[in-house]
């Protein structure tokens, strides 16, 4: 497959794959594809073995059958909108993708060093707040459902370990109002899937090899009784550790919280890994480590082996 149009385009490559599936069920692979889009409109051309095609459809052919959407409540400069993200789930699901909505709860981009509240919502009280997130999460699942495009599974925020809709829900200070933020979330995704499967319900946070900090969120938050059924966890090596720091932690999360795990950013932060710090993991994977470099996991059979190893 050829990307060397795609890498530009697709930086928030993702891959998923929950620590269980390894076990004999099938892995999900699949990719962040919210400014797929985007990209598309704007002319930006896919090419798979030279022939062009659409990205969607190269993904699907290489194996890939989940894709994540980013959802953002009013954004003025990205484009994930509520009628583009939907028209994207459309397209999705035509090629039988399964679809995670990562909710944002903001107008641009919410990760650990931000949260903001979205301007809409600025100055309310904190019940006013999570009215405000139940309401919208309902409303725009409902969007979702009637649409025919209601999602596999949904993301209650964005890499959450430091709370979401700063200073109201930020953690550690506000772990009550964070809970009651979350539980909105999760209220409005029951009520707005209709007479449809309930989704699954993911929390996601940023912390893939750092298994201190992973405890620390998880025991607190189960300790309010939140029904989720994912943990979402974002691994940059270059932050949270080596392989071998995933894999404990992968095997902690297994074994302390009995839960699916999924890996949701994962793909290019090893591409980086693999290309500036060759000499760290060449001790680990021999020669395999030169292999799995070139083939860049741009196929499923390389992600595969990824996680062979970390297993």
């Amino acid at each position: 497959m050829n990307l060397r149009r795609v890498q530009p385009v697709l930086v928030f490559v993702a891959v998923i794959a929950a620590t269980r599936l390894a076990c004999g069920q099938d892995y999900a692979i699949g990719a962040d594809v919210s400014f797929l889009g985007q990209a598309e409109k704007q002319g930006v051309v896919f090419k798979d073995n030279g022939v062009s095609r659409p990205g969607l459809q190269i993904l699907r052919d290489h194996g890939y059958n989940w894709i994540r959407l980013r959802l953002f409540h009013t954004p003025a400069q990205l484009p994930n909108n509520l009628e583009y993200t939907i028209a994207l789930a459309k397209d999705a699901k035509k090629l039988g993708f399964k679809f995670l909505l990562d909710y944002h709860y903001a107008d641009d981009w919410a990760d650990p060093g931000k949260q903001p509240i979205p301007k809409a919502w600025q100055g309310k009280s904190h019940p006013e707040l999570v009215q405000a997130v139940f309401e919208y999460t309902r409303d725009t699942m409902a969007a979702f459902r009637d649409a025919g495009v209601l999602p596999d599974m949904v993301q209650i925020g964005n890499e959450v370990i430091n709370g979401m809709l700063w200073p109201d829900g930020k953690l550690p200070a506000n772990w009550d109002n964070f809970a009651q933020l979350v539980y909105a979330g999760i209220n409005g995704v029951e009520a707005g899937r209709g007479n449809n499967p309930r989704p699954k319900i993911m929390i996601h946070i940023d912390r893939g090899a750092d298994l201190k900090r992973t405890k620390e969120f998880f025991d607190k938050l189960n300790s309010y009784d939140v029904p989720y059924d994912i943990i979402g966890q974002s691994y940059y090596p270059w932050w949270h550790g080596s392989l071998n720091d995933l894999r404990q932690n992968l095997e902690f999360m297994a074994r302390e919280y009995q839960k699916d795990i999924i890996n949701s950013l994962v793909g290019r932060c090893l591409i980086k890994l693999f290309q500036q710090k060759r000499h760290r993991h060449r001790a680990a994977f021999g020669n395999r480590s030169s292999q799995l470099e070139s083939r860049r996991f741009n196929s499923v059979d390389a992600i595969t082996e990824y996680f062979v190893l970390i297993r």
